[in-house]
């Protein structure tokens, strides 16, 4: 958990969203093993980890299967470009792929080019189409209400 906690913070970092990250290493073990609520990998070079995807799992009614939602993809940037981003993609639509997904999704800040530039030689497609809605805090315990 520590090493996936820093991941997120590293990422966060990186986003310029240090601000939001919340979650302890406690709420992560707990959401990702006692619930089973997302998985993560990660990846290692001579015994050191430098990066990881963190996902779970979706459905769409459109096509009747289940997706995989990468939530958080990272490489420390002193490891970025030695291809650990691609195996990790792999490994994850492997996964994806066994379990009968038929898609991946996850989302990019638009800024990110360099990520935008390895997602697309990837031959992932940006849903321009689409607008990302979210509810939180007060507005989420309102509509609860």
């Amino acid at each position: 958990m520590p090493t996936i906690l820093g991941f997120i913070k590293s990422l966060a970092a990186y986003e310029h969203l240090s601000d939001g990250v919340v979650v302890t290493e406690e709420v992560l073990r707990d959401q990702m093993f006692d619930h089973m609520r997302a998985e993560a990998l990660l990846v290692a070079a001579d015994g050191i980890e430098v990066g990881m995807a963190l996902y779970f799992f979706n459905f769409s009614t459109f096509l009747g299967h289940a997706g995989l939602y990468i939530e958080d993809l990272f490489i420390a940037p002193e490891h970025r470009g030695k291809g650990y981003g691609l195996g990790l993609l792999k490994r994850v639509a492997r996964i994806a792929t066994e379990r009968g997904c038929d898609r991946i999704e996850w989302v990019c800040l638009d800024w990110n080019e360099p990520s935008i530039g390895f997602y697309r030689s990837l031959g992932a497609q940006p849903l321009s189409e689409w607008t990302t809605f979210r509810l939180t805090g007060d507005a989420l315990r309102h509509l609860a209400e």
